[in-house]
């Protein structure tokens, strides 16, 4: 089992923060169209953070929770990509102004870290008291890829997303998004802006991926730190993410069939752990290292499949798939 001390959790927890500080101020105090180099930039630079964290876990911890957080490191980047593919969608829905889609996003990454971090919390207690819920999350992981693979096709419908339609409701809105503020007075009362829905879509939708993402990611290691910091590494990476691969976005036609086999590959993991302990230690398990090669083998494949596919056939389009029938059909979905 992983020791880890208050003071390290402390420290990892600030740097988190610190990052996502300086995403902010570089949000709030030079909104700016964010372009290639710059998201390059960041990319590289976030993508360094997550490796030297890496390489510290491993000569700190051991080579076992090493390989531990790089796996769960890869699986959260790559269902992050699939992230990516909605919040392009909540951006051309909602028409967010280049200039305010890098406070949209900085934001919409705040909100999914604190709704990680609730579940991983959640999730570690359950694990460590009821071990069938190796089972639950199996199964869980299972039933959302099988959703995900039937409609994989299809694009989530924001507007019909049942918190977006509730903030609408509530919630009296601007038609102009005014200076990128979220509040605003209009004749004396105070209204909210579009930025509001926007970032309201954005929580309702992370709260939906974390429902899948963190029994991903304890499928891969149980350690709750490790859980943690594979997704906040992955997630800090994600704005800068978004800008430099939006235009690239509509090539990888078959990522979500990749996903789904991950989802569902991890799903069995889970079900064999329990198995293995609650029903008979004969049963086989699945290490770590072979999750590894097999998350890195799919995400190849497809990627390069999607590649070959949208070369030979410009007009296929990828799409984030969804975990229910859409009523909008993927056409009716304008990318940008």
């Amino acid at each position: 089992m992983l020791q880890i001390s208050g003071l390290t959790w402390a420290v990892t927890i600030g740097v988190i923060v610190a990052l996502l500080a300086l995403d902010l101020a570089l949000a709030a105090l030079r909104p700016h169209r964010v372009g290639f180099k710059e998201a390059t930039a960041w990319s590289v630079f976030y993508i360094a953070v997550a490796l030297a964290f890496g390489a510290w876990m491993w000569w700190q911890h051991g080579s076992e929770f090493g390989t531990e957080y790089l796996a769960g490191y890869i699986v959260e980047k790559s269902l992050s990509v699939d992230n990516l593919f909605v919040f392009v969608i909540i951006m051309t829905t909602f028409a967010v102004p280049e200039e305010h889609q890098h406070k949209v996003l900085t934001f919409g990454i705040v909100l999914a870290l604190i709704m990680r971090a609730i579940f991983i919390a959640l999730g570690a207690t359950l694990l460590s008291l009821f071990s069938f819920m190796f089972l639950i999350f199996g199964l869980l992981l299972i039933f959302t890829a099988v959703q995900l693979f039937r409609h994989r096709d299809e694009d989530p419908d924001i507007e019909d997303n049942v918190v977006v339609k509730g903030a609408r409701k509530l919630l009296p809105v601007t038609d102009e998004y005014v200076g990128g503020k979220l509040v605003t007075r209009v004749d004396g009362r105070k209204m909210v802006t579009p930025l509001m829905i926007v970032l309201v879509a954005i929580g309702g939708i992370d709260l939906l991926f974390a429902l899948d993402s963190i029994p991903a990611v304890f499928g891969v290691t149980q350690e709750a730190y490790i859980v943690f910091a594979a997704n906040a590494f992955a997630l800090l990476g994600l704005r800068a993410l978004f800008f430099l691969v939006k235009g690239l976005l509509d090539r990888l036609v078959y990522l979500s069939t990749g996903l789904a086999l991950i989802l569902a590959f991890i799903g069995v993991k889970l079900i064999l752990h329990w198995l293995h302990v609650d029903i008979s230690p004969a049963v086989p398990e699945i290490s770590t290292p072979i999750s590894l090669g097999v998350i890195l083998v799919v995400l190849t494949v497809v990627t390069v499949a999607s590649l070959v596919k949208t070369r030979n056939d410009p007009s296929a389009k990828a799409h984030p798939g969804s975990l229910k029938a859409s009523k909008k059909r993927p056409a009716d979905v304008e990318r940008p």
